[in-house]
C-alpha cells in the first residue's frame, strides 16, 4: 500500500512538475500574441487615420488650387506665378503676361454653355457650312496656292483638309475679333475647378510663347478658352506645332497665312496623319481629324466639307 501510495504520490508530484513548467510558457506565448494583435490593431488604426488625415490634406490642398467664383482668384495668381517660376518660365514674362489679370465671369458663363455641339449634325452642318462658305474656300484655294502646295510637299495633308478647318474656325480670319484677352481666360479656367489642370498647363505654355518672343502680351487676343489665331490654336498645340513658314522668325498665326497654313498641316500630321489616304469615318485620317477637335458633329462637318471642296 505504501509503496503504491509513494508511485500515485510520485506521479502525481511529477504531473505537477510538468504542469508547473508547461503552463508560464503557454501563458507567455498567449501574451505575446495578445501583445502582437495589440500592435497589429493599432497599427491599422494609425493606418487609417493616416490615410483620412492624407486624404483630407490632399482634399483641402486641391481646393486651395482652384475656385469656384472670383473670391481667391487673387490668392491662386500668387501662388500660380511661384508655379510658373519653378516650371523655368522667365520673371519677365510672368510679370508682362500676368500684369493686371483679373477673374473674367464671361468666361465662365461661356464655358457652361456650349449649345452648337449639341446640335445634330445636319443642323451644324446647316448653321456652318453654306454656300457662301464654300465658294470662300475655293476661292483661297486659288489665291494661295503655291503656299498650299508647300503644305501639302511638307506635310503631306491635303489643302481641302486644311482650308476646311481654316474655314469652319474662323471664316477664314473674319471672326477673329480678338474680343478676349487670351491670358485672362486662361487664367480664369485654370483656376476654375471644372478643367482646371488642363487649362493651367495651357496657361504655362501661354507665358512660354511670351517668353520665347513670339507674341507680345497684348497680341494674346483671341477666343474666349484660350484659342490663338486664325485656325483657333490653344497655346500647348502651339507650343508643339507652330511653324514659321514664311522665314520671318516669328510663328504668327493671327496674321501670316503661311504660317496658320503649315502650322495647322503639322499638328494633323503630328497626330498621324496619312498622306495619300481617305479622311472618311472609320478611316485612320479620320481619327486624327478627332484629334483637331472632340465634338462628333464638328470632325464630321470637317470631312464632309473637305471631300466637297474635293469633288468627292
Amino acid at each position: 500500500m505504501t509503496t503504491v501510495l509513494g508511485r500515485r504520490h510520485r506521479a502525481c508530484f511529477s504531473k505537477q512538475i510538468l504542469t508547473a513548467k508547461v503552463w508560464p510558457a503557454s501563458n507567455e506565448r498567449r501574451s505575446i500574441v495578445n501583445v502582437t494583435a495589440l500592435i497589429l490593431r493599432t497599427a491599422r488604426t494609425a493606418s487609417l487615420t493616416f490615410a483620412l488625415l492624407f486624404a483630407t490634406l490632399t482634399s483641402v490642398a486641391h481646393a486651395r488650387e482652384c475656385g469656384d467664383g472670383a473670391d481667391g482668384f487673387g490668392r491662386w495668381l500668387e501662388g500660380f506665378k511661384k508655379r510658373a517660376a519653378a516650371q523655368g518660365i522667365s520673371q519677365r514674362a510672368i510679370s508682362s503676361g500676368l500684369a493686371g489679370v483679373t477673374y473674367d465671369p464671361r468666361v465662365i458663363r461661356l464655358d457652361r454653355n456650349q449649345r452648337s455641339f449639341k446640335l445634330s449634325f445636319e443642323q451644324f452642318y446647316a448653321r456652318r457650312v453654306g454656300t457662301a462658305l464654300i465658294s470662300r474656300a475655293r476661292a483661297r484655294l486659288k489665291t494661295h496656292r503655291a503656299t498650299f502646295d508647300r503644305v501639302e510637299r511638307q506635310f503631306g495633308v491635303p489643302r481641302e483638309i486644311v482650308v476646311s478647318i481654316w474655314g469652319l474656325e474662323t471664316n477664314f480670319g473674319a471672326d477673329t475679333s480678338g474680343k478676349f484677352s487670351i491670358i485672362r481666360s486662361l487664367a480664369t479656367l485654370a483656376y476654375d475647378c471644372r478643367r482646371s489642370p488642363f487649362f493651367t498647363g495651357q496657361l504655362f505654355d501661354a507665358l512660354r510663347i511670351i517668353d520665347d518672343a513670339h507674341m507680345r502680351p497684348e497680341e494674346l487676343r483671341g477666343g474666349w478658352a484660350g484659342e490663338i489665331g486664325q485656325t483657333q490654336f490653344l497655346p500647348t498645340p502651339y507650343i508643339k506645332y507652330a511653324v514659321d513658314f514664311d522665314g520671318d522668325g516669328r510663328k504668327d498665326l493671327i496674321r501670316s497665312v503661311p504660317d496658320i497654313l503649315a502650322s495647322t498641316a503639322n499638328f494633323l500630321k503630328g497626330h498621324g496623319w496619312q498622306a495619300g489616304q481617305p479622311w472618311g469615318p472609320g478611316t485612320a485620317n479620320y481619327e486624327v481629324i478627332r484629334d483637331w477637335n472632340r465634338a462628333q458633329v464638328y470632325q464630321r462637318t470637317i470631312a464632309v466639307m473637305a471631300s466637297k471642296l474635293a469633288g468627292r
